[in-house]
């Protein structure tokens, strides 16, 4: 007999579309900046969100996903909510109904007071970093195992709220390659007493699961299954 689950739902994940911040080649991480509308997508990222909802209403047809079966989670920031929104619209499903659903937990990494709204080219010092020691915080941010505790939480509140249904998850770059990194490390992991989602990750959040986590990126409007 095959092993259940331990997800109840299916899962995909999207990357904004190129936001505003990526135009201007700024980092932007922090709650009180990411929510401004200054920061949502810039016209090249509409059209990716455009794309991106083509494909994935091309690819629920295709696995005979019914609309109504389809939940899309998203974080607060402008970038985020601005690309969840035009996927609902392309999907003709209410941004404002019950399959959409903003949940603060799949926000970005906040990298911390010295690398907000500085240039993109820090982003390697914050991946060195990553690779080095994901246990380890930038000063004043979060490090990558804080985003997999909050990500953990993110993911009981969709598999407690949701059963049987696909998910879109609309994120950023770094919490979703560490999403999927921990997914998929999780999916692969068998042992003792890890019937359950919380303790199946809790089981796979060592250093060398990961400092991986950019073996998972996505570019802007980049929509992947993931489990």
């Amino acid at each position: 007999m095959a092993r259940p689950s331990f997800l109840g739902n299916k899962y995909w994940v999207l990357r904004h579309g190129k936001s505003i911040p990526n135009e201007k080649g700024l980092i932007v991480s922090s709650m009180e900046n990411g929510t401004l509308e200054e920061y949502k997508l810039a016209p090249e990222g509409v059209n990716q969100a455009l794309l991106a909802g083509e494909l994935f209403q091309k690819e629920l047809e295709e696995n005979k996903i019914p609309l109504e079966n389809v939940r899309i989670c998203y974080s607060p920031f402008s970038r985020t909510r601005h690309t969840a929104k035009v996927v609902a619209s392309v999907l003709n499903i209410p941004f404002e109904g019950p399959q959409c659903k903003m949940i603060e937990d799949l926000r970005e990494c906040f990298f911390g007071p010295s690398f907000e709204l500085t240039s993109h080219d820090k982003y390697s010092e914050i991946w060195a970093l990553d690779a080095k020691d994901p246990f380890m915080k930038p000063e004043g941010g979060e490090s990558v195992s804080d985003v997999v505790s909050r990500l953990t939480s993110a993911l009981i509140t969709i598999e407690s709220e949701f059963q049987g249904c696909t998910i879109l998850v609309v994120s950023h770059g770094d919490p979703l390659q560490i999403l999927q990194t921990i997914l998929n490390a999780a999916k692969e992991h068998t042992g003792p007493n890890v019937d359950d989602l919380a303790s199946r990750i809790q089981a796979v959040k060592v250093p060398s699961v990961l400092s991986l986590h950019r073996k998972f990126s996505l570019l802007t409007g980049e929509l992947r299954a993931v489990i």
